[in-house]
C-alpha cells in the first residue's frame, strides 16, 4: 500500500511529461512567427472531447498589437461548407426537400442547365456547376462560355476586396452561369453550387442559412461564437484580421468585402470547433441525430477527389498514417484554415490562420505524426 501514493505519482508524471511534450513539438511548427510583427494561427489539437492543446501563436491584430491567444474569432473560408450541406441534411430530415430533387424545383430562376442537377451532386461536387473563374474570368483571363463580369471602370471583376456585390445581385449573376461540364461525369469542386445550396435553405425554409443554422446547429451546440457572416459591416468582437506578406517583406490588411455565405462566411473559434467536433461523438443535432450524422458523414458519389479518397457533405475522406480521415480546407482574403478529424481515435486538430502565407493543412499533418508516431496520449487513465 505504501508503494501506491508513489505509482499514482510517477503515472501522473508521466503524463504530464508526454503532454508538455507534444505541446512542445506542436509549438515548435511556430517557432518564426512573432506575435508583435506577424500574424499566425490560432491551433486546437482535441483527443477525446479535450483541449489537450490550445493556443494562439503571431498576432490577431497589427495595428493594435494584440496578440492571438486561442480564443479569437476567425472566418474559415471553405470549412464551412460541411455547416451549408448539414443544414441542407436538416431540411432533408425534416421533409421538406430531397437529395434526388432537381435544384430547380426549389429555384427555378436558376437557367435551364439542359440536364437535371440533383442537391446531392452539388453538396458531392459532381454537378458540374462552375466555379468563380466562369465569373470573373480568373487569373487566366476570360473563360470559354463564361460570364467574365466586369467591373464598374469596365476591366474584369475582381473578387475580393476591390469590387463588390450584394448577395442578391450576386444570384442574379450566378443564375445564369452555364454548367463546366456535364453533370455525374467527374468530381469538380464548385463554390457556386454551395453558395446556391445557401440560397436552398433560404428558399425553403424561408430564413436565411444564418438564422437557420443559428437555430439549428449553432444554439444547440452552444457555440455561441460561430455564425454565417452575411454583413459587411457588422462588428463582430475579438475578430481576428486578415493578412498577407508583401514584396516588402512586411504585411498588407487582406479583408474581403464580400459576404455571400454557404460556400464560406462562417466566423467561429477554437472552442466552438471543439463542440463542434463533439458532435460527431455524441450527435445532438436533428430529430435523430444518430441517422443525420450517418447521413452527413455517407459519402455522396464513390468519385475520387482532386487527391484522391471521396467527398461527404463537405467533408474530404482519406486516409493518413494509414487511419481514416475526414478534413476540409479554407482559403480567401486573409484566411487560410484547416479542420481535420480521424474519428477511430477521436483526435482532432483545428488550425484558423489570418495569415495567407501559413499552410495549415501541413501543420496538421505535422501534428498528426508527433501525435500517432509518438507517445503523447495526454488522455488520464
Amino acid at each position: 500500500m505504501k508503494l501506491l501514493p508513489f505509482a499514482v505519482g510517477l503515472a501522473f508524471a508521466s503524463s504530464f511529461v508526454s503532454a508538455s511534450s507534444f505541446s512542445q513539438k506542436v509549438d515548435s511548427l511556430f517557432d518564426s512567427v512573432d506575435k508583435n510583427t506577424m500574424p499566425g494561427c490560432s491551433v486546437g489539437v482535441i483527443e477525446k472531447g479535450k483541449l489537450i492543446h490550445k493556443r494562439g501563436y503571431g498576432s490577431a491584430n497589427l495595428e493594435l498589437n494584440i496578440p492571438l491567444d486561442g480564443s479569437h474569432v476567425h472566418r474559415t473560408g471553405s470549412v464551412s461548407k460541411q455547416f451549408t450541406a448539414l443544414a441542407v441534411l436538416l431540411l432533408v430530415e425534416e421533409g421538406k426537400i430531397a437529395l434526388t430533387d432537381d435544384i430547380r424545383k426549389h429555384l427555378p430562376d436558376l437557367r435551364d442547365y439542359g440536364s437535371k442537377i440533383s442537391i446531392n451532386a452539388m453538396l458531392g461536387h459532381f454537378s458540374g456547376m462552375a466555379d468563380y473563374d466562369f465569373i470573373s474570368g480568373g487569373s487566366g483571363g476570360e473563360v470559354d462560355k463564361g460570364m467574365n463580369l466586369k467591373s464598374v471602370a469596365g476591366g474584369p471583376f475582381r473578387l475580393g476586396n476591390e469590387d463588390y456585390l450584394t448577395i442578391n445581385e450576386f444570384y442574379d449573376v450566378v443564375k445564369q452561369a452555364q454548367l463546366r461540364h456535364e453533370p455525374n461525369t467527374k468530381w469538380t469542386y464548385s463554390n457556386l453550387a454551395y453558395f446556391l445550396l445557401s440560397m436552398l435553405v433560404e428558399e425553403v425554409s424561408g430564413e436565411t442559412i444564418r438564422e437557420y443554422a443559428d437555430k439549428r446547429i449553432f444554439k444547440p451546440l452552444e457555440m455561441h461564437n460561430t455564425f454565417f457572416s452575411d454583413n459587411p459591416i457588422e462588428i463582430v468582437k475579438n475578430r481576428a484580421s486578415g493578412y498577407k506578406p508583401n514584396d516588402e517583406g512586411n504585411y498588407d490588411t487582406d479583408m474581403t468585402n464580400l459576404f455571400w455565405v454557404g460556400d464560406g462566411g462562417i466566423h467561429t473559434t477554437v472552442e466552438d470547433m471543439l463542440k463542434w467536433d463533439q458532435n460527431f461523438y455524441s450527435p445532438k443535432i436533428g430529430k435523430t441525430p444518430q441517422k443525420l450524422l450517418k447521413l452527413f458523414n455517407t459519402p455522396n458519389s464513390d468519385m475520387e477527389t482532386m487527391r484522391g479518397g471521396v467527398y461527404a457533405n463537405g467533408q474530404m475522406i482519406s486516409e493518413m498514417l494509414g487511419k481514416k480521415s475526414f478534413s476540409h480546407g479554407g482559403g480567401w482574403l486573409g484566411v487560410r484554415t484547416f479542420y481535420q478529424r480521424f474519428p477511430d481515435e477521436q483526435f482532432s486538430t483545428v488550425i484558423l490562420c489570418n495569415d495567407t502565407a501559413q499552410k495549415p493543412w501541413e501543420h496538421a499533418q505535422k501534428i498528426a505524426e508527433f501525435y500517432f508516431n509518438g507517445t503523447t496520449k495526454t488522455t488520464k487513465k
